[in-house]
């Protein structure tokens, strides 16, 4: 077997000659200063062995046993020419050995193992690989504050699937998530993340290499908290604000010139950071677009709206850090000004400079950060909020201009982000592609060039026997390139079900240039013959589904997760196409919709808690009129 597709790809294979058979009643050395600290590694073979191999191996840290009782040998070792979590794994005739110089990277060499294992079963190619990450930090950030909180059966399988490939950081998103004890108004109809969750979290996460970072946005999208009359005197606007993209209703940044900000904000860490163990936190601070625009006007006009920024960015930022920690913020607001860059203190603050769109200027941005000396990770995502069905193209044109970017200029760290504006329509197996791309460009990129995407969709993240899911997964996240579809940020037919019967109408009645200006430049005219075709391309996607054979537990689930994102797009196309007479499309459609909404809910379900799901849903029942 010379053509083995691992996730993420080494970066050095190289097969030699002969096989290595499995024998059973063999043992898997764990060998090491602290044999304890391989135990958790040695276990996760000890599984695919069984699994994939149908043997039965034993642990033993005994060094002094007889050799030909190994079958498997980890070694941590000292050695120099092993780069910092990187591993070698040998396959010979007689015995398997993955050294490393440390237990990450034991754990790594047996992530790669256990992947050789599951395609090779009792016979496995002799081989040796040198790999190692080209990353230090290979993050995956989730929100789960616009509109799903995860239950924790299913952040425990995400964090599987995360480890397996690679990825040695998680963050979840908060904006008012997490259950404070001091402020439950805020938090009590969003079913939160409990302390206990976190302590669990991190546990788990830890015993697989993962950095749980806490990250608790501190200055704009505080809107969940300043809507509440006990918090809204902090708030810089209370009316609405003008953003790049209209005018926008309702409180959204706290008010930096006013004490108390500062000592909400202290309050809230004192209450998040003591359930992680990371000494790194995420401040967020990003997007402050109403910043001077309300009880911070004068503030603004006396010293500049970037000046007033980042004081309360440094007040923040030295309160963590004289607690020890790291604090990472978005890098947005600064990359406006660029010249208030060199002014960030370059010790325990990093920057993370993210982007979402394949063209987004990642080079031009970590030029500026390299200069000053500021550390920063590059930041891409998924590609999949505002999307339905996801933006293949883009995801993995933005994941690899974010790669390059950052190897190029010294980024420390790639957090591939997954957000959930508007109601967080996808379903987490629309995220499977960007996280699967994203694990292989930021562990070895050249290695991972002409990486066979679907292949890895259909081995790593469906387990499917018949090949079917992964290009299922490709091509309806293609959908979205259609002539007219493509949006910034989002596709076409999201926005068609986002916005009202009269918005759609004046799109649709309109040519092909008019935007709407009431949809934020968001809402344009799509011509009927792509919406037809539309509906044919997404039939022709599914029309395979059935004859999926995946292996994992939840396959029927994520066979109803893409029928369901079909389901909506279709009827975003339905929706346009009949822009004109919006009661002619409920009076067609009321039992389809119906149907639809329902399914929501179900599927909503299975993999989060309820909170969230009454506002998400509030966004699609306009469909109901």
């Amino acid at each position: 077997m010379n053509n083995l597709s691992l996730l993420p790809q080494p970066r050095s294979l190289k097969f030699t000659t002969g096989q290595h058979a499995l024998q059973p009643l063999k043992y898997i050395l764990l060998d090491a200063p602290e044999a304890s600290q391989l135990v958790f590694s040695g276990r996760l073979l000890k599984d695919a062995l069984k699994d994939y191999g149908e043997v039965v191996y034993m642990l033993s840290a005994s060094v002094g046993g007889p050799s030909e009782d190994f079958g498997v040998v980890l070694r941590q070792v000292e050695d120099p020419a092993i780069p910092d979590q990187g591993y070698r794994l040998s396959i010979q005739p007689d015995q398997i050995t993955v050294e490393a110089s440390s237990p990450a990277g034991i754990f790594y060499g047996v992530a790669t193992l256990s992947q050789v294992l599951k395609q090779s079963g009792q016979n496995l190619p002799c081989l040796e690989i040198s790999d190692w990450p080209d990353f230090p930090a290979r993050g995956y950030m989730l929100d789960i504050s616009r509109d799903k909180v995860p239950t924790m059966e299913t952040l425990l399988q995400l964090i599987d699937k995360l480890a397996a490939w690679k990825y040695n950081q998680l963050q979840l998103y908060t904006e008012h998530t997490f259950a404070y004890l001091n402020h439950p108004v805020v938090w009590s109809e969003a079913t939160p993340m409990t302390g206990q969750d976190i302590l669990e979290l991190d546990r788990y996460c830890k015993e697989r290499f993962i950095e749980l970072v806490p990250n608790q946005n501190s200055f704009g999208h505080m809107n969940r908290w300043l809507t509440h009359m006990e918090y809204a005197p902090l708030a810089e606007v209370t009316e609405g604000f003008t953003t790049p993209w209209g005018f926008v209703h309702g409180p959204f940044t706290i008010d930096p010139t006013n004490p108390a900000s500062f000592d909400l904000i202290r309050s809230l860490f004192d209450e998040l950071l003591p359930h992680f163990t990371s000494r790194q936190v995420n401040i967020g601070c990003d997007e402050t677009f109403d910043l001077g625009q309300g009880r911070s006007r004068e503030e603004v006009e006396r010293i500049g709206k970037y000046r007033v920024y980042l004081d309360f960015l440094l007040k923040v930022s030295k309160e963590l850090i004289g607690r020890g920690y790291t604090v990472q913020f978005w890098g947005d607001i600064v990359q406006e000004e660029p010249d208030v860059i060199p002014l960030l203190p370059q010790q325990q603050l990093l920057a993370l400079d993210w982007g979402y769109e394949e063209t987004h200027p990642f080079d031009l941005e970590c030029s500026r950060f390299k200069a000053s000396g500021i550390p920063f990770y590059v930041c891409p995502g998924t590609s999949t909020w505002c999307t339905l069905g996801g933006r293949t193209k883009n995801a993995i044109g933005n994941l690899l201009n974010a790669a390059e970017a950052g190897l190029k200029y010294g980024a420390v760290g790639f957090l591939n982000t997954d957000w959930g504006d508007r109601g967080h329509w996808q379903t987490l197996p629309i995220s499977y592609l960007g996280i699967a791309v994203g694990a292989a460009y930021s562990w070895a990129l050249e290695a991972n060039r002409s990486l066979d995407v679907v292949e890895v969709l259909n081995r790593y993240a469906f387990e499917d026997a018949a090949g079917i899911m992964g290009k299922v997964a490709y091509d309806l996240g293609e959908v979205y390139r259609l002539p007219g579809l493509a949006r910034p940020n989002g596709s076409q037919l999201f926005w068609i079900l986002q916005y009202s019967d009269e918005q759609l109408t004046q799109a649709q009645r309109k040519s092909e240039n008019y935007t709407s200006p009431d949809a934020g430049g968001r809402l344009v005219y799509v011509e009927d013959a792509v919406l037809r075709e539309a509906i044919s391309t997404i039939d022709r996607i599914l029309a395979p589904l059935e004859e999926s054979r995946m292996a994992g537990e939840d396959a029927e689930l994520v066979k109803r997760e893409f029928t369901l994102t079909a389901w909506m797009m279709k009827l975003a196309c339905l929706r346009a196409l009949l822009a004109d007479n919006p009661a002619k499309f409920r009076a067609e459609y009321t039992v389809e919709i119906a149907a639809m909404l329902d399914e929501y809910k179900q599927i909503w379900l299975t993999r989060n808690r309820s909170g969230g799901l009454k506002d998400s849903l509030v966004l699609l029942e306009k469909l109901q009129g």
